[in-house]
């Protein structure tokens, strides 16, 4: 494809790794973002071998390995000492491994990669509305006190979950998760083995996690943990407006799992712990004509296989790989869809499938979930394909 220009609406994961991409095959690229200048906050995200594929591709896989934390396996377990989840990269191969890495770490190096590139930037911009044509994409901005209106030869969206761009007759579904997540990074002590994501549920009321985190960039000396306890967004609210009890919480926590003294030590107050919550966004395509989504934009989900960061790197390499091998527009979408659509499906279908067993009040699911899950990791094909899943380089049910 000739040469155009493109507005990347989006900062995050997504954004800066497809205005990356597409700056180097030399389009014009403008990346629009809200924020005033990039922050050090996030939580910590586990970035898949599927997700690291895509960072190797761009070179960007050592300076990103080496402020995250080398994940060999995700392993959870009930209070009373049953093992539920017990999923191993090493089905895949003795050096496959998972990633976890603080937000703010992977976005750095994308930015940076990007600030090699020729490109223009808008931050402090908050993107009203975006209007395609039959030429260009017209995109309503506000910033300084001002509103101004600009064309692209295409416009691609990576604003994360709660969008409020897509087009409503591309949406099949958009609705907020019942549940969300309280989380904090805390420092990684010698009581957490490093190596895992550790997770421990309590029927499907209770899930908390710990995920070794790799540095932040404002303090490359000291690794974190990110520390994620579930709750429903009705007891959020009232975590936010302050109407908890912390004393309880804590001693909550530390009766579900005692292996959380010491970062419950750092946790002194309501407001050491940031609140999360999710979407789930279906639409019927990604991309038209000069407008596109990608990322929690395109395909938000619940963080129960956490794919979120993974499928925003995939999506910014098959994007590039297709306006590459493309003519117009068009021909764009159709490559894209047909490389994205069976992996999309997939894990939303997954993730769904999932939240009863891990995010809910129910008895029977969670029940059922204690039970099966010990039996299929015990059965070797069943374990590699958990493993595939797990890694994100599935993209079908077989």
């Amino acid at each position: 494809m000739k040469a155009q220009s493109i507005a990347v609406i989006g900062a995050g994961t997504a954004g800066l790794a497809s205005a990356t991409l597409l700056a180097r095959q030399g389009h014009r690229v403008t990346l629009i973002e809200q924020a005033a200048a990039p922050q050090p906050v996030g939580a910590g995200l586990l970035l898949q071998p599927s997700g690291l594929s895509v960072l190797a591709e761009m070179g960007l896989e050592a300076p990103v390995r080496e402020r995250g934390a080398p994940i060999q396996g995700l392993y959870g377990d009930t209070p009373e000492g049953r093992s539920v989840m017990h999923v191993s990269y090493r089905r895949l191969g003795p050096d496959v491994c998972g990633l976890g890495v603080h937000r703010a770490s992977l976005c750095q190096a994308l930015d940076d990669a990007l600030e090699g590139q020729p490109h223009e930037r808008l931050p402090g911009t908050r993107v009203l509305a975006v209007t395609p044509g039959d030429d260009r994409t017209w995109v309503d901005m506000a910033r300084g006190g001002r509103t101004e209106r600009r064309h692209y030869q295409a416009v691609l969206v990576a604003n994360g979950s709660h969008s409020r761009l897509r087009p409503p007759a591309w949406v099949r579904y958009d609705r907020g998760y019942p549940w969300g997540a309280l989380w904090a990074m805390v420092p990684l002590g010698d009581h957490i083995d490093p190596t895992g994501l550790w997770q421990r549920y309590d029927a499907a009321h209770t899930m908390a996690g710990l995920l070794p985190t790799g540095c932040s960039p404002t303090d490359p000396d000291h690794p974190l943990v990110s520390f994620f306890w579930s709750l429903p967004v009705t007891e959020l609210n009232r975590w936010r407006n302050g109407a908890v009890n912390f004393s309880a919480w804590r001693q909550r926590a530390l009766t579900v799992w005692p292996a959380l003294a010491p970062v419950l030590e750092h946790l002194e107050q309501p407001s050491t712990l940031l609140t999360a919550t999710y979407r789930d966004v279906i639409m019927d395509r990604w991309g038209q004509g000069r407008l596109g989504f990608l990322g929690d934009a395109a395909h938000a989900m619940s963080p129960q296989l956490g794919q979120g960061a993974n499928m925003a790197l995939l999506d910014a390499r098959e994007l590039a790989r297709a306006t590459a091998a493309s003519e117009d527009w068009q021909e764009v979408w159709a490559r894209y869809h047909r490389s994205r659509r069976g992996s999309i499906r997939f894990y939303q279908r997954m993730s769904r499938w999932l939240i009863p067993a891990f995010q809910s009040h129910g008895r029977r699911v969670p029940a059922l979930r204690d039970a099966a899950f010990p039996v299929m990791n015990r059965i070797p094909w069943l374990k590699h394909e958990m493993a595939r899943t797990v890694a994100g380089l599935k993209a079908g049910l077989f």
